[in-house]
């Protein structure tokens, strides 16, 4: 299955479902992470320091990593800014989409969900000027990394048991967020402790919540937890 799965900064993939990336990606998925920004300026960091975190924490997951080059803190919700999303669907034949949830206190945060929500639309349109055939996936998924101190309330739990590990590794690659700046050490912490509880819900060791505004449909129960 073609997957796209959207954060606003390098990381932000990682911090909200990076087990669900690892546990997709070893079962044979083929899963890009799209940036829309290079998450720079930040206090320890620089561009060329973010970017190869980056593609270290994507090698760890096991996937690919595009950066669309969008202005770091001005992420707006544009014409432009859609159809740059657009395009990268279509080139991927994207069929399932994942993005942040819609509630953040971080305006590119917001600004994102609004783009790839739009974009999905744009993408299926025949007569347009953008790169790639015709694409309309057909799930979006909204992972949890937030800047609002909310408690989820997810559509559903994803096992990620024996794949927490790759999250974590992949998050601390990148070391000038959640490694040299130590108020931001516990992150990780907060992190393990909310993946047992996900897990603990679903009765696996560890889980990641989503939320889905469309209906998932059942072939069959044998597969729910």
């Amino acid at each position: 299955m073609k997957i796209l799965v959207v954060g606003p900064h390098p990381d932000d993939q990682e911090l909200g479902m990076g087990g669900t990336i690892a546990r997709l990606a070893h079962e044979g998925h083929d899963i890009l992470l799209l940036d829309m920004t290079n998450g720079e300026p930040t206090p320890y960091g620089d561009p060329e320091t973010r970017a190869r975190e980056a593609a270290q924490a994507a090698d760890i997951l096991g996937v690919r990593r595009r950066n669309l080059g969008l202005p770091n803190r001005f992420v707006e919700h544009s014409i432009d800014a859609r159809h740059a999303v657009a395009g990268v669907i279509r080139e991927e034949q994207a069929e399932v989409v994942f993005l942040p949830y819609f509630e953040d206190a971080h305006p590119d945060h917001v600004a994102t969900t609004r783009i790839v929500e739009d974009a999905r639309f744009d993408a299926k349109l025949s007569k347009i000027d953008l790169p790639g055939e015709p694409c309309h996936p057909r799930r979006m998924i909204y992972y949890f990394c937030t800047h609002l101190k909310i408690i989820p309330q997810p559509s559903f739990i994803f096992d990620t048991t024996g794949y927490h590990e790759s999250k974590r590794e992949s998050i601390l690659a990148y070391d000038s967020q959640f490694v040299k700046p130590e108020k931001n050490r516990p992150i990780v912490e907060w992190l393990d402790a909310g993946a047992a509880f996900y897990g603990s819900r679903i009765g696996r060791q560890t889980g990641e919540p989503f939320f889905v505004k469309e209906p998932l449909g059942l072939s069959s129960l044998d597969t729910v937890l």
